[in-house]
């Protein structure tokens, strides 16, 4: 008889459960098609103001990614999990990494500028600090200086801060 007591207990905890479950898988279900959608339309937005297609993936990954966070922690306060103490143990995470890793978030945001401004392109002769070289690539932690048949990688955190000089064979009657 104790037995089926406690069956009957359980059952009645998961038919009292099942709503709540139904309707947290409802609301990550919703909160991923809105990060995939809004991950395409990041993306078309830069593509159609001519952005450069890596900082393009990225920042559409990174609007995806955070509304599915955003969605994840909405459906486990659905489900009835106390979420205060996830969202502040998040905040010191954030807080933390963003401390120790500083120098590549600089490097990385800084990169993202130089994608965006482009002040200058590949080829162009640029000099930073006591750096100089061709332009052979940019990325989001360094800008790639040739220089004979040296490579020098100079952190875009640099170019943000110190003054750079461009030399461009392509100059506008204007500038001469």
């Amino acid at each position: 008889m104790g037995e089926l007591t406690a069956w009957q207990s359980l059952m009645n905890s998961v038919v009292l459960y099942l709503p709540r479950l139904l309707t947290g898988i409802v609301v990550l279900a919703v909160f991923w098609l809105i990060a995939r959608s809004a991950q395409r339309v990041a993306q078309r937005l830069a593509e159609a103001r001519h952005v450069d297609h890596d900082l393009t993936l990225l920042l559409g990954r990174i609007a995806g990614t955070c509304l599915f966070l955003f969605g994840v922690i909405t459906a486990l306060g659905t489900l009835g999990i106390d979420i205060s103490a996830l969202v502040a143990g998040l905040g010191l995470t954030g807080f933390a990494l963003g401390f120790a890793l500083r120098d590549i978030i600089s490097n990385a945001l800084s990169g993202m500028l130089v994608i965006w401004y482009k002040p200058f392109k590949h080829g162009d002769r640029i000099a930073v600090t006591a750096l100089e070289g061709t332009v052979a690539d940019v990325n989001l932690r360094y800008t790639v200086l040739v220089d004979g048949g040296k490579k020098i990688f100079v952190p875009n955190a640099s170019l943000m801060t110190n003054p750079i000089t461009v030399t461009t064979g392509d100059e506008p009657a204007s500038m001469r």
